[in-house]
């Protein structure tokens, strides 16, 4: 495990009710600047990989990209790590439907936070997924899908009588979450895919936000 996985593991113990003393301690030690705030760990998956892609180093350059499992839980993380906190920098990448969930948690932080400590969040229309299915394409993604073993898996899903009635973008996107891993997986795998002019705007924007 790196040292900034320890300290992942540090704060989720913490926001789940354990002590905090050892999260103080790591993000001192790491000289942690900011946390990146998301969903799950698809989302992760998808940052890191575009992260690699520009040669950048988070955990290098002090940040820490955090995978809450769940947007309900963005207000317990902000207030261990906001300005009432660890005092750390915030941003985050959430869902449409999540919107209000981030905007309560980090509007105080946002607010009241000044020089570092100012930062927003970045909304995906739908989710993450769908916005890389639209940026590489449908046929692009169906042969990334066929590269990774997964295309009778595919044929077998988008033949179910749930699906009749559903456009390829819509049984691509409910294809990806279908069994344990997959979105993890392919949060990787179309993000390297991406052409740099095709990396969808609220990713881009998020990892220059930090």
């Amino acid at each position: 495990m790196t040292d900034m996985g320890a300290f992942r593991e540090t704060v989720t113990a913490w926001a789940a009710g354990g002590p905090g003393d050892l999260a103080h301690e790591l993000a001192a030690g790491l000289s942690v600047k900011t946390v990146v705030l998301l969903e799950g760990p698809s989302d992760l998956a998808a940052v890191e990989a575009l992260a690699e892609s520009r040669g950048r180093d988070l955990e290098a350059e002090g940040v820490c990209v955090l995978a809450m499992n769940g947007a309900m839980s963005v207000g317990r993380f902000a207030r261990l790590l906001g300005p009432a906190g660890l005092g750390l920098r915030l941003t985050g990448l959430c869902d449409e439907a999540e919107r209000g969930y981030y905007a309560r948690a980090l509007e105080q932080t946002i607010t009241e936070g000044t020089g570092p400590q100012r930062r927003g969040f970045f909304v995906c229309a739908a989710d993450l997924e769908d916005e890389l299915i639209r940026a590489l394409g449908v046929p692009r993604v169906e042969e990334l899908i066929r590269a990774e073993g997964d295309l009778r898996a595919l044929r077998t899903f988008v033949r179910q009588p749930a699906q009749r009635g559903r456009s390829p973008h819509q049984r691509l996107r409910r294809f990806l979450g279908t069994k344990k891993g997959r979105k993890i997986h392919y949060g990787r795998v179309l993000v390297e895919a991406l052409s740099p002019d095709r990396v969808p705007a609220p990713l881009d924007d998020l990892l220059a936000d930090v």
